[in-house]
């Protein structure tokens, strides 16, 4: 059958799906093998530069285990969940009608076009981008992606650091999606797609590109993400694009004058993958025991990571402002933050 057959129309799903999955699959499949690939590159080029504080041997140790536990867990896990909610959500929202598939809104599913496919992945980064975001601000997301910041080094090692426990509800995030109409295969290639983008940008050594840094969540932006500097903290959650970061105030330029400082405040301090997977669920555990209210024990679950029933430790927010303060009073004094 030809090319018109499968992709000039709606009503072809089921095929086109089999096919699709069988033929093309996630894009993070052929990436791995590159992924190691450049790994090794800047590896040597740190070494041979003589840049040793690029890499850390233990650290790249961890880093590369969690690294293979998610490339196992996240295929397996897609085929069980992921491609199956999103199946799932696609046929209840847009079935076959008169033999043609329709939104349950009132208008024909979406095909498989050059210009859905743009749109598609331009609705993947504003799902990506609020679902960063989340990991951010909500805390016990926080503590399945702490994972991805917990290392004090900013490389491409780091770019594979990442924490079992998102897989779980990341495609939560983009059901809406194939409700509206995209079919689950296109949304599961823009997600790897995304992927690939996203693994590319940890690294410290491709500096600002001009005039693409108005367009594109670039390499320096990256750098303000993975920073645990106060003024750089919850910045730039973009994923192609730095557009939603500058709609929704969470935009921030790397700053040459600023010695960036990579990882988290509260760091788990161990090599070892089984802590610093776990390390802030039992610490979310330890703050609601504590808690005597059930209104605090929420907050310590489901508020912004630093919150504090009686000030103890501050959010993101509350730690910015007072650097603000800080400087509007005392321009000429560093600020130490609190906790």
């Amino acid at each position: 059958m030809g090319y018109s057959t499968y992709f000039g129309s709606a009503e072809h799903t089921k095929p086109l799906a089999e096919i699709f999955f069988m033929d093309f699959t996630n894009p993070l499949v052929y990436g791995v093998p590159v992924f190691i690939a450049f790994i090794l590159f800047e590896l040597t080029y740190s070494i041979s530069h003589g840049d040793d504080h690029v890499y850390n041997w233990k650290d790249l140790a961890a880093s590369g285990f969690m690294g293979i536990g998610s490339a196992i867990l996240g295929p397996l896990f897609k085929v069980i969940f992921a491609v199956v909610l999103f199946e799932v959500v696609y046929e209840f929202w847009n079935p076959i009608v008169d033999g043609t598939r329709q939104n349950l809104l009132g208008y024909e599913s979406f095909g498989y076009a050059w210009y859905v496919w743009i749109i598609c992945q331009l609705a993947d980064d504003f799902t990506y981008y609020w679902f960063h975001r989340a990991n951010h601000e909500i805390r016990v997301l926080w503590a399945a992606h702490i994972v991805h910041h917990s290392s004090d080094n900013f490389n491409l090692g780091t770019a594979v650091r990442n924490g079992w426990f998102t897989i779980l509800y990341k495609p939560l995030f983009y059901m809406w999606m194939p409700a509206i109409g995209f079919p689950p295969e296109m949304v599961v290639v823009c997600l790897g797609i995304e992927a690939l983008w996203q693994f590319q940008l940890h690294s410290a050594y491709i500096p600002k590109l001009g005039f693409l840094e108005k367009i594109f969540n670039t390499h320096t932006m990256h750098q303000v993400h993975h920073a645990q500097n106060v003024e750089y903290l919850d910045k730039n959650h973009g994923g192609f694009l730095n557009i939603f970061d500058k709609i929704f105030g969470t935009w921030k330029e790397f700053d040459e004058e600023i010695d960036v400082k990579y990882g988290v405040i509260h760091s788990p301090n161990s090599y070892n993958p089984v802590v610093i997977l776990t390390h802030e669920f039992k610490d979310i555990w330890r703050d609601v025991k504590k808690a005597k209210k059930w209104s605090h024990k929420f907050m310590y679950i489901f508020g912004p990571p630093g919150w504090s029933h009686d000030g103890s430790t501050l959010t993101v927010k509350q730690q910015q402002k007072l650097q603000k303060e800080h400087r509007e009073q005392y321009p000429d004094l560093a600020y130490n933050r609190p906790n």
